[in-house]
């Protein structure tokens, strides 16, 4: 799948999505896998993932989700949902709404991730 094909005809996600690769790419070099229910960054592995709820939760209107992967479980009250899914990684899940959420905050999420990466 393309990117373009997971964003057919959902203009705000694929501007949010902009937003994002732009930020990580300031950051430093990092793969684009687009699969069928997730864009992923990769950096070594993958540390964060963007993805659209309308397409499996039909009553959520978030346009996207921006998803980072963490050593340790970040306090901020921005977080929807924080999981654990094997001991000491982290999974944050921060909704996007629109390319103000992708602040100086945000950023500093997705460079730590992204340094991690290669460890």
């Amino acid at each position: 799948m393309s990117l373009d094909d997971f964003v057919a005809g959902r203009e705000d996600s694929r501007r949010l999505f902009d937003v994002v690769r732009a930020t990580v790419e300031a950051i430093g070099p990092a793969q684009i896998r687009v699969g069928k229910r997730q864009i992923s960054f990769v950096h070594g592995r993958a540390f964060a993932w963007a993805w659209i709820p309308g397409r499996y939760l039909h009553r959520n209107r978030t346009p996207l989700v921006l998803t980072i992967s963490l050593y340790h479980r970040d306090t901020s009250p921005r977080w929807k949902e924080i999981v654990e899914p094997v001991p000491g990684r982290f999974t944050h899940h921060l909704e996007l709404h629109t390319a103000d959420a992708i602040d100086a905050e945000a950023c500093g999420w997705l460079r730590e991730a992204w340094q991690a990466a290669t460890q």
